[in-house]
């Protein structure tokens, strides 16, 4: 969904997609547990095959109970995957003035002076300062062209191609003698939660942004490359 008030242009999910992650997760959920449950009584009898204690306990419940309780607990884990999923929803508002990204109740607004460059790299939305700082990356799952259409609206200069720095990365490896002073720590404590946890990733990127290092996530590796320093905001 695009629209385009006083106050900016809002990207965000459209109302079918909205509808869809509410309908069709339970939907689908469902059918998954309905399908497990069909499943049981033949899972049950194979001697090689994983969790035979929960299997041979569907498989001796009598229908329609089981049947009733796997479509129940499908549309319930379905609910609760559409809840998770409207609470990380990320909305982008883009005016003349400035860029704000929302996350549940995270809010960060980036002035449109500070931006130097914008672009969609890995899923993600990043906005760049004048001497390549990196001043606000986010994971999104919006359309590009509709984020492109957003940012050339208001003027902003949008990098079709990705990142325009990214042949400055290099692979991290630890004891680097370039990094700044503490980096090196920061990079290793990073390193121990890419993939396992985001929240903690993006908050030490932002302590690296910090120091001047920018990170980049190339097939589980860490690559760096080197900016003046940036502060983050803290979220409105």
């Amino acid at each position: 969904m695009t629209t385009a008030p006083l106050d900016g242009t809002l990207v965000a999910r459209s109302t079918g997609e909205r509808l869809l992650l509410a309908i069709g997760l339970p939907v689908l959920a469902a059918a998954v547990a309905e399908a497990v449950n069909l499943l049981a009584p033949a899972v049950a009898g194979l001697p090689w095959a994983p969790l035979q204690g929960p299997f041979r306990l569907v498989a001796r419940l009598p229908e329609p109970y089981t049947t009733i309780g796997a479509v129940l607990l499908g549309v319930l884990v379905g609910l609760l995957l559409a809840m998770v999923a409207a609470a990380e929803e990320v909305t982008v508002r883009v005016g003349d003035a400035a860029v704000t990204i929302t996350r549940d109740k995270s809010v960060r607004t980036v002035p449109r002076a500070e931006v130097g460059a914008v672009f969609v790299a890995d899923g993600d939305l990043v906005l760049l300062g004048a001497g390549t700082e990196e001043l606000a990356r986010q994971s999104v799952d919006l359309d590009t062209g509709k984020l492109r259409a957003a940012f050339v609206r208001h003027g902003y200069p949008w990098h079709a191609d990705g990142d325009p720095h990214r042949e400055r990365y290099r692979r991290w490896v630890p004891g680097l003698p370039e990094l700044p002073a503490g980096a090196d720590a920061l990079l290793k404590a990073r390193a121990r939660v890419v993939g396992k946890d985001a929240d903690d990733a993006a908050e030490l990127r932002s302590e690296l942004a910090a120091l001047g290092v920018v990170v980049s996530d190339r097939d589980g590796r860490q690559h760096y490359r080197l900016s003046p320093p940036h502060r983050s905001r803290v979220p409105d």
